[in-house]
């Protein structure tokens, strides 16, 4: 044990360590006001305060800090998508990933192992030839693999030989992995506040006051703030926050469920998917099985998981690894996911012109953290739009320019 660490285990008097400040009193207004303490906000809070030298700042977060769905997601971080603009955005969330723990001095345990999406069907080995080009043209590491290479990648993995859904191949995506969604939260977090942010915790929103086109207050149940510039990163209370903006969103609200199971010894390295069994599983750092699939097929704004779902999931489970038969279950969650009618996000510019959108992320909403958190501080500190997001403007559907990203998750949608 290092003597350090035993000089402060046997200390009788040390200062305790905080991560944050306590919360302050709201001020009478702020530069910027960003509505949403999850990964999103808290990752603009960081880029504006370190990048932009913009430290008038406050996040507003109705709950607990990053207790929406950025505490309700299973990690997966991953570049394998459909479109160019999609792919070249989350290539560079990616890329983030691969250096947040240095950057913010604040491990986030980020561990790069891969995703194995499977092929049960000659179709499906179709599109992910046509996935693997584009991926390769645009730098990601991706390849479309046959039964032999899923057998060495994930050698526990029940082929099927003969059956319904025998494994016929895969997409292999190298530079999939995952990282601790609240580490990433309270790295971005503790960065910002460093540098004078204030995240104000159990501090809901209640009305967004306008003049013309420009917004002027935010109204909260601790106060009314004057604000130079907005952002709405609110995850599932989107709609809603746009709402009191005075506009709408084409954005739908369902329930994305997930769960884990007791730990286990190591077994499995790499992020399984199948879209045909609309399941997912990755083990933990801490040995759990994380166990994923598709949002549920309604509508509705719940954080309530289901033992339908619970069932759906461990059938799935069951069918890709059987010898999971006598695992127990920990425990289940619910997130609520805000998807536009194409299943891409909407960012930049609203109907409101000092009103900043992040919102629209569907299933999606995690591994975008870091790049969404980086080119939406650039947005607001310089009022323009960078081309990274501007595929994903709101009038895209004015203008019929649709980003179809619904076949791109991990479990089919």
């Amino acid at each position: 044990m290092p003597f350090a660490l035993l000089r402060y285990g046997l200390a009788s008097k040390h200062r305790p360590f905080r991560d944050l400040p306590p919360t302050p009193d709201l001020k009478r207004s702020y530069d910027v006001v960003i509505i949403g303490g999850g990964g999103h906000g808290l990752a603009a809070a960081y880029y504006l305060s370190n990048h932009h030298g913009i430290r008038s700042i406050a996040v507003l977060e109705k709950g607990y800090l990053a207790g929406g769905n950025t505490a309700r997601n299973t990690t997966t971080i991953r570049s394998n998508y459909l479109t160019q603009p999609s792919i070249r955005f989350y290539k560079e969330a990616v890329s983030l990933y691969e250096t947040m723990s240095s950057d913010l001095g604040f491990n986030v345990m980020f561990s790069q192992r891969g995703q194995l999406t499977l092929a049960h069907s000659e179709a499906t080995m179709r599109s992910f030839h046509l996935r693997a080009a584009m991926g390769k043209h645009l730098g990601t590491r991706i390849e479309v693999v046959d039964p032999q290479t899923v057998r060495e990648l994930c050698p526990h993995l029940n082929m099927d030989i003969g059956g319904q859904h025998e494994v016929l191949g895969g997409l292999w995506h190298a530079d999939g992995g995952t990282a601790r969604h609240d580490a990433v939260a309270w790295g971005y977090a503790k960065r910002a506040a460093e540098k004078g942010v204030e995240i104000h915790q159990r501090t809901t929103v209640t009305a967004i006051r306008t003049a013309g086109d420009k917004v002027t207050e935010v109204v909260t149940d601790r106060g009314t703030i004057r604000a130079g510039q907005v952002m709405q990163a609110a995850g599932g209370l989107n709609g809603q926050m746009a709402e009191l903006a005075g506009f709408p969103l084409p954005i739908r609200c369902m329930t994305l469920q997930a769960m884990v199971s007791q730990p286990l010894k190591p077994f499995l390295d790499t992020l399984v998917s199948s879209a045909n069994l609309h399941t997912y599983l990755v083990q933990s750092s801490r040995g759990e099985i994380v166990i994923g699939g598709a949002s549920d097929p309604y509508q509705l704004a719940s954080t309530r998981s289901t033992f339908d779902q619970k069932e759906h999931l461990a059938e799935g489970a069951l069918h890709l690894f059987p010898f999971l038969h006598n695992v127990r279950l920990l425990r289940q969650w619910a997130g609520i996911v805000d998807t536009t009618p194409d299943y891409s996000p909407i960012m930049g510019a609203s109907p409101l012109q000092n009103y900043w959108l992040d919102a629209g992320w569907g299933t999606y909403g995690f591994k975008a953290t870091p790049v969404s958190g980086k080119y939406m501080a650039q947005t607001i500190a310089t009022g323009r739009v960078p081309d990274m997001i501007a595929p994903f403007a709101l009038d895209r559907f004015d203008r019929f320019a649709l980003l179809n990203e619904m076949g791109a998750t991990a479990a089919s949608h």
